[in-house]
């Protein structure tokens, strides 16, 4: 599995199977499930179906059981989502990530407990995490294992967050905000070669 390119992280709000229809169209690289409210199974199956037939991993935010259940390719952690030796032994080879802030302490730690990638953030000001504490693009160039950025990414500021080592972009608002979500998709990915 070739961890590089645009990550889409779901918004909240309606229509999600659609948005995500146009974001893998436009050839999003991953997709992860994040709901703040509960998840629900029903949605999440839908989703990993339609990952399933473009070919692109899909991955659950912070719920290792719920990853487990529907058969996901993986599962995402932060620092409160629960322990990373323990879910990397309940994910087998499924893709294991972990948030790691600004704090190149717990990516060395992450990566020590199996993480496959690791995710630095927030990059720039963010409106999903508008309090976030702020990562530099320095972070990008220290690790061996997959880098994501997130927080605040934009088509615009992207150059600059993979010229500093980043694999991933994960992003929100400025893919399913925009006005054609696959044009968008397809933009980042031109950002890649």
């Amino acid at each position: 599995m070739r961890l590089r390119g645009l990550y889409a992280i779901t918004p909240d709000g309606p229509a999600i199977e659609e948005k995500v229809q146009q974001a893998l169209e436009g050839g999003i690289a991953l997709l992860q499930y994040r709901r703040k409210r509960q998840p629900g199974t029903g949605e999440a199956r839908a989703l990993l179906a339609l990952c399933r037939r473009h070919g692109v991993p899909f991955i659950v935010n912070d719920d290792v059981e719920l990853a487990l259940a529907i058969d996901a390719d993986g599962v995402h952690l932060g620092r409160e989502d629960g322990d990373l030796p323990a879910a990397r032994a309940k994910m087998g080879n499924r893709l294991l990530g972990a948030s790691c802030y600004d704090r190149p302490e717990l990516a060395r730690a992450a990566i020590a407990a199996g993480a496959d990638y690791i995710a630095f953030g927030s990059v720039f000001s963010s409106p999903t995490k508008p309090a976030a504490v702020r990562a530099p693009l320095s972070l990008f160039g220290d690790f061996q294992v997959p880098r994501c950025a997130i927080g605040g990414i934009t088509l615009q500021n992207a150059p600059q967050v993979i010229a500093a080592g980043a694999d991933m972009l994960a992003v929100i608002s400025d893919l399913f905000d925009a006005p054609d979500i696959a044009r968008q998709a397809a933009a980042y990915r031109k950002l890649f070669p």
